[in-house]
């Protein structure tokens, strides 16, 4: 950047857009206070448009309650309500259920004008940073130069694909990491444009801590680096070193930050074990076929669910090779075409393709134990594709002169679908329910109903959900476990263990498993082998404050009060409201 050439300039050569003028909201010509009022004011439409319209589609998510994962990341998690639970986010990766550490600090915020007992604030929350995120991208395509980049905004911020990201109290992650993304690509790009200028470098710094808060949100943003090389190429037709030099840091900081997340999420998370046991072939197959899904549903946002149906990966069937293929194809034609149509379309997927590659199968990340696309996975990649449609409908109607009603009917349309999409997250029900709907093999979908059934003690439908989901997927390590739970509440102590042994054969670090037949095994008067599981509970989750409880209860009733006491104490330090443990302590005869 030694030249302090702008990237900015005006459009490359052979650009569809290159007789438009670019839109920029930051811009002030020499002047500017001669600017009549009126001009200046046509700028806040755009964002007030986009700020309100999108809290208005969103309004059904603001009565929605918390759903799966949001016990993780909220109601049951103790980080919220210790002492030391802001240190812990940020020094304890395991204190929370992914190391993004900057998302449950919101959380631990929020916690205290909220709790957990009013999801609305939280809801209010991701609408808003959604809509914030919207209005920063016009902010960004606008400075870019490209044409229509409000529209593209709208769209973005009414597109149906993007309501899980943002009715989703656990996807914080999303919406948070990418207003870190956009501002710094924003300070990144006013940097470029600040040759020889003083403070040019307090721009950079402030670029470089914006990508980091993005990153300690959720990494995939660590991609930023790239995507702002690809436009760097694709307003310059060329990539220099000058270009790349400040962004190494970037590139390193990024990769250090993935690779961290990739560790958590296989060792701490669980994205291990059988259904991640892919040969490289297979993983090509599941990135070629997701690639194509996610255009698909950007482009046809109908049946959109919670959990889509995990296919089936074979490479020995050519028909599926067909996917990545396809990809390669696209990619070459639009590099070969570049110098007729512009590198716009090359962009704008080398962007959708590069930003999702987390996400397609390459690195383990635990939702493939269920399935190999989610909606939530595209919402920062889906800028690519909907700026490019953007930008062609409106290089099409700038020729044919459309009118702008019918234009408009587009955003209208979008806004419905997100109202009627918004509304599925009203309950956890209503989403399982809405998921069974639209993809009957969702076995998950079944055990998390069983899990509603048994907070309600209906456990007949319960035990219902669960033999439907065990039918579909036997190997189910949490099903056999929840099934077991159920059977011990019904004191059937020896099917309860044949379910719970098969969980742990299953999946020998499930700790609730273990603790559950630890439980078992006490009621059956095997104490010996019950300590030995109630013991394994507690190496596998010392936080678990359950697990510290019942092993507790064991030494309690075999006349260790001392050992028991110390269980109950480590109970109320992994979750002070643990009423049993704090009872069961006060009662130990040296407590009296």
């Amino acid at each position: 950047m030694a030249t302090g050439r702008s990237i900015v300039t005006k459009p490359p050569p052979g650009e569809y857009h290159q007789s438009v003028r670019p839109v920029s909201v930051n811009h002030r010509p020499r002047g500017a206070d001669a600017r009549p009022l009126n001009a200046r004011l046509r700028l806040l439409i755009w964002p007030a448009a986009i700020a309100l319209t999108t809290i208005l589609a969103y309004v059904p998510a603001m009565r929605g309650g918390f759903i799966w994962d949001d016990e993780s990341h909220v109601t049951q998690s103790p980080v919220l309500w210790e002492r030391n639970g802001l240190l812990h986010i940020w020094v304890r990766p395991s204190s929370i259920p992914q190391y993004y550490p900057l998302t449950h600090t919101s959380f631990w915020l929020e916690y205290r004008l909220w709790g957990e007992q009013r999801p609305a604030g939280y809801h209010v929350t991701n609408i808003l940073l959604h809509a914030a995120n919207a209005v920063l991208l016009g902010v960004v395509l606008g400075r870019l130069g490209l044409p229509a980049a409000w529209w593209a905004a709208l769209v973005f911020a009414l597109h149906p694909v993007h309501v899980e990201s943002v009715a989703w109290i656990s996807e914080r992650k999303n919406v948070l990491s990418t207003l870190f993304y956009l501002l710094a690509a924003i300070t990144y790009l006013r940097f470029t444009e600040s040759a020889d200028r003083p403070g040019r470098w307090r721009l950079y710094a402030g670029s470089f801590v914006l990508f980091a808060c993005a990153l300690l949100s959720k990494t995939v943003t660590a991609s930023l680096p790239a995507a702002l090389l690809l436009a760097i190429w694709w307003k310059n037709g060329r990539v220099r070193w000058r270009d790349v030099a400040p962004l190494l840091p970037f590139f390193i900081v990024g990769a250090v930050m993935g690779l961290v997340t990739a560790h958590i999420e296989v060792h701490h998370v669980g994205a291990e074990g059988e259904e991640f046991d892919f040969s490289p072939a297979q993983r090509i197959l599941i990135a070629g076929r997701a690639v194509w899904f996610y255009a698909w549903k950007l482009l046809w946002p109908v049946n959109l669910t919670f959990l889509y149906e995990r296919w089936h990966v074979d490479s020995a069937e050519l028909w599926q090779w067909a996917f990545p293929a396809a990809a390669v194809a696209m990619i070459g034609a639009l590099l070969l075409a570049r110098r007729r149509i512009g590198r716009g379309p090359l962009v704008a997927a080398l962007f959708f393709g590069g930003t999702l590659v987390p996400a397609l199968g390459f690195f383990d990340v635990y939702p493939f134990r269920y399935s190999f696309v989610a909606d939530h996975f595209q919402y920062l990649a889906s800028i690519g594709p909907i700026a490019l449609a953007a930008a062609v409908v409106h290089g099409l109607g700038t020729r044919l002169r459309w009118p702008i009603l019918p234009l408009a009917a587009v955003p209208a349309a979008l806004a419905v679908l997100v109202w009627r999409q918004a509304s599925v997250y009203e309950t956890d029900e209503t989403l399982w329910l809405d998921v069974l709907s639209k993809n009957p093999k969702a076995w998950l979908a079944h055990s998390r109903l069983a899990a509603i059934e048994h907070q309600r003690g209906d456990f007949d439908r319960a035990i219902e959900h669960l033999e439907r989901s065990l039918t579909m997927h036997p190997r189910s390590a949490w099903a056999h476990c929840e099934y077991g739970i159920i059977l011990n509440r019904r004191q059937q102590w020896a099917e309860a263990e044949k379910h719970l042994r098969r969980a742990i054969e299953l999946n020998p670090k499930h700790a609730g498993a273990h603790s559950a037949l630890g439980y078992n095994l006490v009621r059956q008067n095997r104490p010996t082998e019950a300590q030995e599981h109630m013991t394994r509970a507690v190496e596998l989750a010392p936080h678990d404050s359950d697990a510290w409880t019942n092993l507790g209860l064991l030494h309690q009733r075999y006349g260790r009060f001392a050992e028991a006491a110390q269980c109950y104490r480590q109970a109320l330090a992994a979750n002070p409201r643990n009423e049993l443990a704090r009872q069961r302590l006060a009662s130990l005869p040296q407590m009296r």
